[in-house]
């Protein structure tokens, strides 16, 4: 059994799931608030480029890329992730982000989100990532952050559940501190700067409270580019490959 097998069937299983709360389900507004940022992230270095996305699921996140790309392209572990993302129409492929399938030099800018928190060889990953991005391009590194409301609630709630029979903690997961990126990030990149995604919304039930699900979003883009997002529950490094 390959080491990715027990990561692949979390996902697959994720997938039946996966889309009952984002767009347009979203019952409160707070996985639309987490995609709209990430997505702000991407096209303020992709658009009109050409994009790949590590671990690009069921498309959600790509389709929207795709719209102000030049190309765009994903990978994912899980083929029925894939198969939701193909009835979009998109242009994706099954593989691992350690590994991938591409030339050296075929993008200009490498996203992932969400991803990297459960690869265990995640200098690996970053390498990977570099290595398909053209001199010039940036990788787009988002990390699970300790140092956040969601690291704590995290770190001492209990896991919570998939689906009905799978729980979060049935596959790997990381939280990496903003410091930790300069020694993760591969030879021939430099660390830019850093986005944060969810800096001080606690928790999802928080737009449910009367007037948040308008004011958040507004407080939120206001400093995910600002050094608040050191203390981001997803903190998103840009790292730029020098030309």
């Amino acid at each position: 059994m390959s080491e990715l097998d027990p990561t692949r069937a979390y996902y697959d299983e994720f997938s039946r799931g996966y889309e009952a709360r984002r767009r347009p389900n979203d019952p409160d507004g707070y996985h639309a608030l987490i995609d709209d940022l990430e997505v702000d992230v991407v096209r303020r270095f992709g658009a009109g480029r050409d994009v790949l996305e590590c671990g690009c699921g069921t498309g959600l996140l790509l389709e929207r890329i795709a719209q102000f790309a030049s190309s765009a392209k994903g990978i994912d572990l899980s083929p029925r992730m894939l198969d939701a993302a193909r009835a979009r129409g998109l242009t994706v492929t099954e593989g691992s982000v350690t590994r991938l399938p591409y030339d050296d030099a075929s993008f200009d800018v490498a996203c992932s989100f969400k991803v990297l928190a459960h690869v265990p060889e995640i200098g690996l990953a970053l390498s990977e990532m570099a290595r398909v991005v053209r001199p010039g391009g940036v990788v787009l590194a988002e990390l699970y952050n300790p140092l956040s409301f969601r690291g704590l609630l995290k770190r001492f709630g209990p896991a919570g559940r998939i689906s009905r029979f799978t729980k979060e903690d049935a596959v790997y997961t990381r939280f990496d501190a903003p410091w930790i990126v300069p020694r993760i990030t591969p030879p021939g990149c430099t660390v830019e700067r850093a986005f944060g995604v969810r800096i001080v919304t606690p928790a999802a039930a928080a737009m449910r409270i009367p007037g948040a699900r308008a004011l958040l979003p507004i407080v939120e883009r206001a400093l995910s580019p600002t050094p608040l997002a050191f203390f981001a529950g997803f903190y998103v490094a840009v790292l730029r490959k020098r030309a």
